[in-house]
């Protein structure tokens, strides 16, 4: 989990790295054709299909992510590393509303409290003038709202896969794979980006290439991890151990681009690791 949560924040910082050079659209496109590789390449070794059995979710699932995937990178681009990370991370309590009401998972009046609780974590770190005046630095009010949108889309799509691992209505039969729905993943995300490509294309040079490929490669890697920590340990321990990637996003951030948090950051940051950590806890204890 450790590694996963290293690896995802070095994907970040590699994002913002490219996009200074590279419109956004074309950097999701260089991810999704290394991550639509490495699914495949995987596939064909285990001699699953590609085309799974529910394709309508699984066309859902890559649209959703494809969506909460661009509203990332384009915030990650405009915004600190670290502020752009505790804004994605409250899509844990967006889930638990998603999964309240499409699949019939409980939902609680503390659960719901503390998803107000999280709202006000992202507020605190945006800062609105209408609210806070002008005179405090805030985020830029439209990369912070990208942001938060991203972290919405992220978890309807993680309710999705919730959907297609479920399988039928017996619980089997058409389960699908979760390298299958990766690879949808990545496919939507190939053919919803690559038609930009053709309003605003830059070719890479030298070490462009790298970059671009370092992206696919930290996003698979930290996928994996998060995926093998998930398998070994119990859910809640896994995921507290996930929010390291806060910390590294902020190391990264520090080293590569002299982003200092100011104290407001940090409150907003506490009141929302705390809060969604809280929605787990609730959640794990029901279950």
């Amino acid at each position: 989990m450790v590694a996963g949560a290293f690896f995802f924040a070095l994907m970040s910082a590699l994002v913002k790295m490219t996009g200074t050079r590279f419109p956004t659209m074309e950097i999701v496109l260089a991810r999704s054709l290394v991550v639509l590789a490495i699914a495949w390449l995987t596939l064909r070794r285990l001699g699953v299909p590609v085309r799974g059995r529910r394709r309508g979710l699984l066309l859902l699932r890559g649209s959703l992510g494809f969506v909460a995937l661009t509203s990332f990178y384009y915030a990650v681009i405009r915004l600190p590393l670290a502020d752009v990370t505790v804004i994605q991370y409250t899509n844990p309590v967006f889930t638990a509303i998603f999964a309240a009401v499409a699949i019939g998972e409980g939902l609680r009046r503390r659960e719901m409290a503390l998803a107000l609780v999280a709202m006000t974590g992202v507020i605190i770190m945006v800062r609105p003038a209408f609210l806070f005046g002008g005179d405090l630095s805030a985020l830029p009010a439209l990369p912070a709202g990208v942001a938060l949108v991203g972290a919405v889309f992220s978890a309807a799509a993680y309710v999705t896969v919730r959907f297609l691992g479920r399988g039928g209505g017996d619980g089997t039969g058409e389960r699908e794979h979760p390298v299958v729905i990766v690879w949808w993943f990545a496919l939507v995300s190939t053919i919803g980006s690559a038609p930009f490509l053709a309003l605003d294309f830059v070719l890479p040079r030298g070490t462009d290439w790298l970059l671009l490929l370092g992206v696919g490669v930290t996003t698979h890697l930290g996928q994996l991890f998060l995926t093998l920590g998930l398998r070994e340990e119990r859910a809640g321990r896994a995921m507290a151990v996930a929010y390291l990637q806060i910390v590294f996003a902020g190391f990264w951030g520090l080293l590569l681009f002299s982003e200092v948090p100011d104290v407001w950051t940090g409150v907003g940051a506490l009141v929302i690791v705390l809060s969604t950590w809280w929605v787990g806890r609730e959640r794990r204890a029901r279950r």
